[in-house]
């Protein structure tokens, strides 16, 4: 057997905005928004947006009520602490960080290389509107 993701979920704040950004985003990924389904799961109260690709699925879901308003951290129990893409060269990085500047402003850390998780490790790490860490990576 050969492990494989089919898809993530991650519970955001606000299903809106968090549509809004990834819409500009994951095309720059290799995402087709043409490929991008919403519905609604009334059995667990969630409305979804999933981004499909040929490999995986990444959907975002709307919190319950009860938790809506609660601060989220990477570093907390259960939480995602970061998500990373595989680029193929380090040019890709590079172009990525370019076009992902115009979308957001604040909170990319540019590409640059990582000796501490291995000597050709570059990449580029921005955040989204929740704070989840998101990464971008080529390694040799």
């Amino acid at each position: 057997m050969k492990p494989k993701i089919d898809h993530i979920q991650i519970t955001v704040k606000n299903l809106e905005s968090t549509e809004l950004f990834f819409d500009q985003v994951f095309p720059l990924l290799g995402f087709n928004l043409k490929n991008k389904s919403k519905g609604h799961v009334p059995e667990h109260a969630f409305e979804v947006i999933e981004y499909n690709c040929d490999d995986f699925i990444i959907g975002f879901n709307s919190p319950r009520k009860e938790f809506e308003n609660e601060e989220i951290h990477r570093r907390k129990p259960g939480a995602v602490h970061h998500i990373a893409f595989k680029a193929s060269t380090k040019i890709e990085v590079d172009n990525f960080y370019l076009k992902l500047k115009s979308i957001i402003a604040k909170d990319i850390i540019p590409p640059q290389y990582y000796p501490q998780h291995g000597e050709s490790y570059y990449a580029i790490f921005f955040k989204d509107l929740d704070g989840i860490k998101w990464e971008f990576v080529f390694e040799e």
